[in-house]
C-alpha cells in the first residue's frame, strides 16, 4: 500500500464509526471519514463470529490485497474502515474484490475513470 497506512488505535477505529458515513453489502461494511491529510489510512476489523485465526486472517488478507490493487482509484485524505460480515467467510478474492469496489462506489470515493 503506498498511498496508504493503517489504522492501528483504537481511538482511530472508534472516531471512523462515531462520526464516518457507512454502507454495507451482502459481505462487508464500510465506514469512511475524511481525514484532513493526503494519505488514506484503512483498518480492517474480522471478528471472532467470523471464523477462527486462520480465517479472519485469509479475510483480511483478501481485503487488503484488494485494495492495494485498487489503491490509485480511491480518492486521498479519508480513514477507511472494513468490516467482515459472517457470509464473507465462504468466498473467495473475486467476491470481496468486487465487494470492496461496490462500498466505494456507493461512498463515492472512486475517482471517475477518464474513457
Amino acid at each position: 500500500m503506498k498511498f496508504s497506512d493503517s489504522l492501528k488505535k483504537n481511538k482511530d477505529f472508534q472516531n471512523v464509526y462515531n462520526n464516518g458515513v457507512s454502507f454495507a453489502n451482502r459481505y462487508l461494511v464500510m465506514y469512511v471519514l475524511k481525514n484532513n491529510t493526503e494519505n488514506n489510512r484503512i483498518g480492517i476489523s474480522v471478528s471472532k463470529k467470523v471464523g477462527n485465526s486462520v480465517i479472519r486472517h485469509h479475510i483480511t488478507r483478501l481485503v487488503r490485497e484488494s485494495y492495494r490493487l485498487h489503491e490509485d482509484m480511491f480518492d486521498s485524505g479519508l480513514d477507511i474502515v472494513v468490516i467482515a460480515r459472517v457470509a464473507a467467510r465462504h468466498v473467495g478474492y473475486k467476491e470481496i474484490e468486487s465487494a470492496v469496489l461496490h462500498l466505494g462506489g456507493l461512498h463515492r470515493i472512486i475517482k471517475k475513470q477518464n474513457i
